[in-house]
């Protein structure tokens, strides 16, 4: 049976890519951090569902849920890892509290290392198991590759993924191993309902006041007409087994027309983008 580990698997994509896997018949050992989240799960997904309960950034116990999950393949290789599990901090830099982005860094970037380390040996690192190496998809965003404003703890933290995967992925050409990085633009899920009632009050006496409410109603706005979940963990699917997968794949909501503007802008000097960017929210005038 071809078995994948998928962190953060409580909602959103992270269930999406649990349900799609184990739809094509993988069995799935996916993060949680609540023990009712496993039970819900539990009964969601049926015997195909194995949780494993660990917070990302700590270190005992997600080498604990490795050698879990190893005791269960039985001396096989793991077929695949999916770091997905991972949080957003919204903040104009200037007024974002270190320890928040400190915070902001250890979930999105140390904890997918953390993880990754503890289950190389499954994925092929430990040459005694059998079977073919295994592939890691990183879940990254848009973001990894473009800066906008308020987000910019988040955007450090995906660019940062991005770097690390490249790097992560010739290394381990050593063991037959690859990384991939799916990297999603907005995705609607139930996240755009707490960002609706974001506080925002900490800005409101700053000069960011304005410019943040702005950025709120567009992101709610364009996370609510985002993708379904569901395309992103066909992505994922795909990427973990078709022959030769792609070293990224953007996984962008709209369609063909929308999609040419949004590769037309990256194309854009930087400057005029940040012009462009800057008179949107109000930045500028």
């Amino acid at each position: 049976m071809k078995s994948v580990v998928v962190t953060g698997v409580s909602t959103g994509i992270g269930w999406s890519i649990a349900q799609v896997l184990i739809r094509n018949d993988f069995r799935v050992f996916g993060s949680v951090r609540k023990a009712v989240d496993a039970e819900r799960l539990k009964a969601d997904f049926g015997e195909l569902y194995v949780p494993l309960l660990f917070d990302i950034t700590d270190e005992p116990k997600v080498q604990a849920a490795a050698k879990q999950v190893r005791d269960l393949l039985n001396g096989e290789t793991l077929f695949g890892l999916v770091n997905n599990a991972g949080i957003a901090v919204p903040a104009p830099l200037m007024h974002l509290p270190t320890e928040d982005f400190r915070h902001q860094m250890e979930v999105n970037l140390t904890g997918a290392l953390i993880v990754t380390k503890a289950f190389l040996p499954l994925l092929g690192a430990d040459r005694s198991l059998r079977g073919t190496p295994g592939r890691i998809i990183n879940i990254s965003s848009t973001s990894g590759k473009n800066g906008n404003p308020f987000i910019g703890a988040y955007v450090a933290s995906k660019h940062a993924l991005e770097g690390l995967s490249e790097s992560l992925r010739r290394e381990l050409m050593l063991y037959g191993m690859d990384v991939i990085i799916v990297a999603p633009g907005a995705v609607a899920t139930p996240i755009w309902d707490k960002g609706e009632n974001l506080d925002l009050s900490a800005y409101e006496n700053t000069d960011y006041g304005e410019a943040a409410r702005r950025v709120q109603e567009i992101m709610v706005r364009d996370g609510r007409k985002g993708l379904p979940p569901q395309k992103v963990a066909e992505v994922t699917l795909h990427a973990l087994t078709t022959p030769k997968p792609r070293l990224r794949y953007a996984v962008i909501p709209g369609n063909l027309l929308k999609r040419l503007v949004r590769s037309i802008l990256t194309l854009l000097p930087k400057r005029l983008l940040d012009g462009m960017i800057a008179r949107k929210l109000g930045l500028i005038k």
